[in-house]
């Protein structure tokens, strides 16, 4: 998979392998800042394309290709 950096993530589009709720299109809309300023950044919020669900996942796991494919597939 392609470099990721969290900070670059917001408004990307992933397709999700297996669907999520009967979801497989998803859009990330807020990059979650840690109260520390210091700290790495681990969450997002992705939301359904077609439903409006939001959820939280670990950025990283956008990485994993049995999971995740970038762009609406």
């Amino acid at each position: 998979m392609t470099h990721l950096h969290p900070k670059k993530l917001l408004l990307t589009k992933w397709t999700a392998v297996q669907p999520i709720d009967r979801q497989k299109h998803f859009l990330v809309t807020t990059v979650i800042q840690p109260d520390d300023p210091a700290a790495a950044i681990e969450w997002i919020e992705i939301e359904a394309v077609m439903t409006k669900a939001r959820q939280q996942i670990a950025w990283r796991a956008l990485r994993d290709a049995s999971l995740w494919r970038q762009g609406w597939i």
